[in-house]
């Protein structure tokens, strides 16, 4: 289960990353922004980032790894504490999608103005959506990777 859970918590952080990310390029902010904006809790000197946001390796990689990070973290918490309640697909992405909607308010309000406010530059609704569409894809493949094989039927020996 522990490597379903790693699978499905990276599947939904790229998910998540890549709708952010196209949709700051988008409206203007830049594709990197939400990965930059994520290292520069670690390298402060980011915090001051110009819009639009350009490419630079080292807090691209850093945040990315930090994004993908945090989502294991949180993909393991959700299984542990939802995981046996969750007895349909439809179900873990609805829990998925709620829990996800505590953590986007969790950090817009509380730890992103602490640690990292550089981060409230991005959309706040479009951050929101791409928490729900994390929690959505984490939830459905949490249930549909975990749900129990039909079993089958031995073959009589004649």
């Amino acid at each position: 289960m522990n490597k379903k859970v790693l699978i499905a918590a990276l599947v939904a952080s790229i998910i998540m990353a890549m709708m952010e990310m196209v949709y700051e390029w988008f409206f203007g902010v830049g594709f990197w922004a939400a990965p930059i904006f994520i290292a520069a809790v670690v390298l402060r000197g980011f915090q001051a980032a110009a819009i639009p946001v350009s490419f630079a390796l080292v807090p691209v990689v850093v945040g990315m790894a930090g994004h993908m990070m945090n989502s294991v973290i949180l993909g393991f918490i959700f299984v542990k504490a939802f995981g046996k309640r969750l007895a349909s697909q439809t179900q873990g992405m609805v829990y998925g999608a709620v829990y996800a909607l505590v953590i986007f308010f969790l950090m817009w309000f509380v730890i992103l103005p602490l640690i990292d406010p550089v981060m409230l530059k991005l959309n706040p609704y479009v951050f929101a959506l791409a928490h729900v569409v994390w929690g959505v894809v984490l939830g459905a493949m949490v249930v549909r990777s975990s749900a129990p094989k039909a079993a089958v039927a031995p073959t009589p020996v004649v």
